[in-house]
């Protein structure tokens, strides 16, 4: 008995982790939009979030590193190129593209990241469709149709652009998943991570210099404080919460219980951002998380022999 309630406990904490995280990422979309508001760019905008977040990730590395085994040179390469991916590309791409889309689009986009997963496997890895995968596919990329021709009659061609460039952006992390998949078993989830976030950092600040002269560090006082929350609520504790609810739950059931990150954008670009509920956005909304739950159920059909695995990383 005693074993059984501890069991629960720890699936319980799991999965509030899992929620947690998955609203505070959602919540992402909201902090960004609400920075827009002030005249700030996306090169700035996404540099004063790493500028918050990245020590935590400094220590996250220095820490996970402690006995482990040193990383080679090829490590180093394939973790920079991850890094440049899955982080920085990925971010600023998604940074863009808020300035023409609804935090609700944006979010239903970020969430085909499994069904693009699936597809890159197929292409670049050899594995198979089965009738689930295209059930999946075809339930995800018709909500999100139906989202995109809502939104583009009400706001207009802008809808596209910002549409294709977090679409490109769910592309960049889909690629950072794939490449990662057998490295984060042999360098660790925390690891992993950490040294990618600090890649993305150096490239961020790069850019910022770049484009940028510093005098756009001065910012209205609400943009730090938007970043600052962006920085540590939307992405160092998100982050850390889904690998413990991963830890005590497995990640199945934390990707099952993120399924509430679409819903919960929907709901706080309600409150915080004014954005307008309709029909036509639950019916996608509820098309997209339908396909994503399709898709993470686990096969029940055994795969013939020498065939490769139908099961996405």
């Amino acid at each position: 008995m005693l074993v059984s309630q501890t069991s629960r406990r720890l699936f319980l904490a799991g999965l509030a982790l899992a929620i947690v995280g998955s609203v505070l990422f959602s919540a992402k979309a909201i902090v960004v939009k609400l920075a827009y508001r002030h005249g700030v760019d996306a090169a700035t905008l996404i540099a004063l979030r790493m500028a918050f977040s990245v020590p935590f990730f400094i220590a996250a590395y220095l820490w996970s590193s402690r006995g482990a085994a040193a990383l080679t040179a090829q490590d180093h390469r394939r973790l920079i190129v991850i890094g440049l991916l899955g982080y920085y590309a990925a971010s600023y791409l998604d940074f863009v593209g808020l300035q023409f889309i609804s935090a609700a689009l944006e979010r239903l986009i970020l969430y085909l990241n499994p069904t693009i997963v699936l597809l890159m496997s197929a292409l670049f890895l050899g594995k198979r469709f089965n009738r689930r995968d295209v059930a999946a596919l075809t339930l995800a990329y018709g909500g999100i149709l139906l989202v995109f021709l809502h939104d583009v009659s009400l706001v207009g061609e802008g809808v596209a652009l910002g549409a294709m460039l977090v679409f490109a952006s769910a592309v960049s992390y889909a690629a950072y998943l794939v490449m990662s998949g057998e490295l984060v078993r042999r360098v660790g989830a925390i690891r992993l991570t950490s040294y990618a976030m600090c890649v993305s950092t150096v490239a961020v600040f790069a850019q910022f210099v770049l484009l940028n002269p510093l005098s756009a560090v001065k910012q209205p006082a609400p943009v730090y404080w938007l970043s600052l929350v962006n920085g540590l609520l939307c992405t160092v504790l998100p982050v850390f919460a889904t690998m413990m609810a991963v830890e005590r739950i497995g990640a199945g059931r934390t990707s099952l219980a993120a399924m509430v990150g679409p819903v919960a954008t929907i709901a706080l670009a309600y409150v915080f951002l004014g954005e307008m509920v309709g029909g036509w956005q639950m019916a996608g909304t509820a098309l997209v998380l339908a396909g994503v739950y399709v898709l993470s159920r686990p096969s029940t059909a055994p795969a013939p022999a020498g065939s490769a695995s139908k099961e996405t990383p």
